[in-house]
C-alpha cells in the first residue's frame, strides 16, 4: 500500500455511520464494560453523551448529520466528494439553524444571509470540540506521506455562545493508521488511531468509539 496516499477505503454510496462516547478518565471502566456487555440498560445510560454521525452521498458530495453530545445540539456539514467543507449548519433548540455558514472552498466564508465573515477568511475546515468527527475530515482529505505534516486554519465554533474563532491546527501522519493533531491556540497535542475508513477510533481521555 503506497504511503503517499491516505488509501482509506471508500465509503458506500448507501451511507455510513459512526459514533463516539464522550468520556473522562472516570468513565473509561464504564465504557469498557459497555463494550463487553452491550446491554440495553448500559446503552441507554451512555447515549446522552454520545456524538453520532450519519453520512449520506447525495448531489455529488457527502452530507454529514451529527449530534454533539450536548443537550439537543446537532450539526449538518456539506462536504465535496474530496472532503472539502462547503457548508455548516448548527441546530440547538429550534428547527431553524442557529448558525449557517458557507464557503466558496477558497477560504472565503459567509453566513447564508449574505454577511461576509472576513475574520474566517483562509479557513479550510470547521471544528467542534464536542466531536472527533471534524478531525476526520482533514485526515481523509490531506494527501500526506507518513511522517509529514500539514498546517491548516480552522473555524472553531463554540456551541453555547455561537462564537467562532480562527485557529491554526497541524496534522501529522504518524503511520498509515495513526495521526497526531496539534492545536496552536491551546497548545494541545493528541495522537489517535484511525480505522480503515480514516475515522478516529479513540481519543485519549476524551472520546471512545462505540459503533
Amino acid at each position: 500500500m503506497p504511503n503517499h496516499q491516505n488509501a482509506y477505503q471508500s465509503l458506500s454510496s448507501s451511507g455510513h455511520s459512526v459514533s463516539w462516547q464522550t468520556v473522562t478518565t472516570a468513565d473509561l471502566s464504564t465504557l469498557t464494560t459497555h463494550r463487553r456487555s452491550a446491554t440495553s440498560s448500559s446503552s441507554a445510560a451512555l447515549s446522552s453523551k454520545q456524538s453520532a454521525v450519519e453520512l449520506r452521498w447525495e448531489n455529488e458530495g457527502w452530507t454529514a448529520e451529527g449530534s454533539l453530545g450536548l443537550d439537543n445540539a446537532q450539526f449538518v456539514l456539506r462536504l465535496s466528494a474530496s472532503w472539502t467543507v462547503q457548508q455548516c449548519l448548527l441546530f440547538r433548540d429550534l428547527e431553524e439553524p442557529d448558525l449557517w455558514l458557507g464557503t466558496d472552498s477558497h477560504g472565503r466564508w459567509g453566513e447564508m444571509n449574505g454577511a461576509h465573515r472576513t475574520e474566517l477568511d483562509g479557513c479550510t475546515d470547521i471544528d467542534f470540540v464536542n466531536t472527533p468527527f471534524t478531525n476526520c475530515i482533514p485526515i481523509r482529505r490531506l494527501p500526506l506521506l507518513v511522517g509529514h505534516s500539514a498546517t491548516i486554519s480552522v473555524a472553531v465554533i463554540d456551541i453555547e455562545t455561537l462564537g467562532i474563532t480562527k485557529q491554526t491546527q497541524q496534522y501529522t501522519k504518524v503511520s498509515l493508521n495513526a495521526w497526531r493533531y496539534f492545536s496552536v491556540a491551546s497548545n494541545c497535542e493528541v495522537e489517535s488511531d484511525v480505522d480503515e475508513f480514516g475515522f478516529i477510533l479513540d481519543e485519549p481521555d476524551r472520546f471512545q468509539r462505540v459503533a
